[in-house]
């Protein structure tokens, strides 16, 4: 059976502490000790830091407070602890202990990770384009960072619903529909078909129309009038434009294997008068220039004034704010969520402050029953240091940026693999290019600008995915080579240092996966999986598996290590490959 480490060593601390010292000598902040792994492992394997912050309160010297501590500390699976420094309590797993673990995590589907005894409804919301225009690299972050967390709290047993909350209603579609009438009447008619550039050229169009032309932009008012009255031919019209902007985007996701349910701004607009009114009643609605706001404490323009969160404009159309609060209220009273993540851009924060004041005030939020995380990224750099940018100047396409990677990266496989057929080169090349463009994103903490680089992102050394998916590559060829059945009833028997470095990073898997369900960083797991890449390495260098007396405990540990890898992966929204 697994335990979990720290929560066991924090434990045994906190009954040393108490055997220790009195109740009254103990500060309550200082109840529960502080664990955690030592990145230097000739250290050790988990430092407790607590004798430092205890001396000051029991006026006594950290070693001294330490030296009490160690004498009372359960040594069971420990094969040493000491103190170093001015009063750091440094553990030492013993290699039996360790053994034990990995055997379990081997024999266990997942990793003796047990699931929740009450799972959480948990609503990622992410991607979230707009329709009518193309997903471009800015929504990149977006897609993999929301997709990578949905499918950490998919493994950890909880309920997820994935959100894609598109921009699917507005003013643009009645400037959209009404430039089509004249220009594209076929289309909108269904004698023709259209696509996402068409689209996004006629919007380009309408918008200049809508901004020059007087006439124009009132009949484009009239067909926001009309769809949002249900009027049947602008509701065609819409949902023609949505299908074609739908199909383009389901490209992508299959490219990156991304799975959504779309519920776009139109889903709540059915909701948005009703809510109006019952923000009216409850009295915080005001009107500030014929706009029906909600004034929040704390938010004021560069200027001192009041900022208002318009939930109504003068014309009486809505706008985001409007939806994404009914969004909020319908998530809380009909979908029962207990945990909402939205993955934006950063520049999205002050909209979100904002929002859940709003909605705690309202009364469809409260932060003591329903948790709300706000997830920002950074954007996407060129090599120029700006925004990344087509050599045109125009912003990068996302299908374009996902095929050059694949592309480069066939011509790598190419090289390395000349023997093999197209068709397999090709299918090689989708996966590292696809896994290439994702890792290099999600290795860097998300709150992070980053520099893309097709040239560092497809190398095979340093903390890439083609790195990650050597190591699990070259255990395929150790399997390979060893030639036999591997043996799960036997035990891993740990030894050698770097078997037994290996093995305590394994253990420390579900340690990782904590701390991205907490941090929601997906970076977290990327410099895990780097690590565990770098530490079988060493493994490979210096224990050898095939035709040594240890060759079934140490296939055992490469399998465990290339199960590790590949869900670790999966996490992330990668792939793995069996040849390089």
């Amino acid at each position: 059976m697994l335990i979990d480490i720290i929560k066991i060593l924090q434990k045994r601390a906190q009954i040393a502490m108490q055997g220790a010292f009195s109740q009254d000598e103990l500060p309550k902040d200082l109840l529960i000790p502080e664990v955690v792994p030592i990145s230097n492992p000739q250290f050790g394997h988990y430092q407790c830091n607590n004798p430092l912050k205890l001396a000051k309160a029991l006026k006594a010297s950290p070693r001294q407070v330490a030296e009490k501590i160690v004498e009372r500390f359960d040594r069971d699976g420990i094969e040493k602890i000491e103190i170093a420094g001015p009063g750091f309590i440094n553990i030492t797993l013993s290699a039996a202990f360790l053994s034990c673990q990995t055997t379990a995590m081997i024999r266990s589907p997942r990793f003796g990770i047990e699931l929740p005894e009450h799972p959480q409804r948990i609503i990622v919301e992410f991607s979230s384009p707009n329709v009518a225009k193309e997903l471009h690299v800015g929504h990149l972050r977006s897609t993999i960072i929301g997709d990578c967390l949905a499918r950490v709290f998919e493994f950890l047993g909880h309920d997820v619903l994935r959100l894609n909350h598109i921009g699917d209603w507005g003013t643009q579609f009645g400037m959209l529909i009404a430039y089509m009438q004249d220009v594209a009447p076929d289309v909108l008619e269904g004698r023709a078909e259209a696509d996402l550039p068409m689209l996004m050229q006629w919007y380009r169009a309408s918008k200049k129309r809508f901004d020059d032309e007087v006439e124009f932009k009132k009949r484009a008012q009239l067909q926001v009038v009309a769809l949002q009255g249900g009027d049947p031919v602008s509701l065609r019209a819409w949902k023609m434009i949505c299908e074609i902007s739908r199909r383009s985007y389901q490209e992508i996701y299959n490219l990156l294997d991304v799975k959504l349910v779309e519920r776009g701004e139109s889903f709540y607009n059915p909701y948005l008068e009703e809510m109006i009114g019952d923000l009216d009643k409850k009295g915080l609605i005001q009107i500030s220039g014929g706009a029906k706001c909600i004034f929040l404490e704390g938010f004021e323009t560069r200027e001192g004034l009041a900022l208002p969160m318009i939930v109504q404009k003068s014309d009486g159309g809505y706008n985001y704010d409007t939806t994404d609060l009914a969004a909020l209220r319908h998530r809380v009273d009909v979908e029962k969520a207990d945990r909402i993540i939205i993955v934006t851009d950063a520049g999205q924060i002050l909209h979100f402050q904002m929002l859940i004041q709003a909605g705690e005030k309202a009364g469809y939020f409260d932060p003591k029953k329903v948790i709300f995380n706000h997830v920002p990224f950074g954007v996407v750099l060129g090599q120029d240091g700006k925004k990344f940018k087509t050599r045109s100047g125009e912003t990068e396409k996302l299908i374009d940026l996902l095929l050059e990677a694949v592309s480069q990266a066939k011509k790598i496989m190419q090289e390395r693999l000349p023997d093999l057929p197209d068709e397999e080169i090709t299918a090689l090349a989708r996966v590292l290019g696809i896994d290439a463009v994702k890792y290099a994103d999600l290795s860097c903490n998300r709150l992070k600008d980053y520099v893309f680089s097709y040239e560092r992102m497809l190398r095979f050394e340093g903390n890439t995915a083609a790195f990650l998916l050597y190591a699990y590559v070259r255990i395929q060829g150790i399997k390979r080579k060893v030639g036999k059945q591997i043996a799960f009833d036997k035990e891993i028997i740990l030894k050698h240092p770097t078997e037994i470095a290996l093995a305590l990073h394994l253990r420390q898997f579900s340690e990782t996966l904590a701390h991205v369900e907490q941090e929601l960083l997906p970076n977290r797991l990327t410099d895990y999986l780097y690590e565990l890449a770098e530490k079988f390495h060493a493994f490979f260098r210096d224990c050898r598996v095939e035709g040594v007396p240890e060759e079934e405990s140490r296939l055992l540990l490469c399998e465990l290590t290339a199960r590790v890898l590949s869900q670790g992966l999966h996490l992330l929204g990668l792939k793995t490959l069996d040849r390089m």
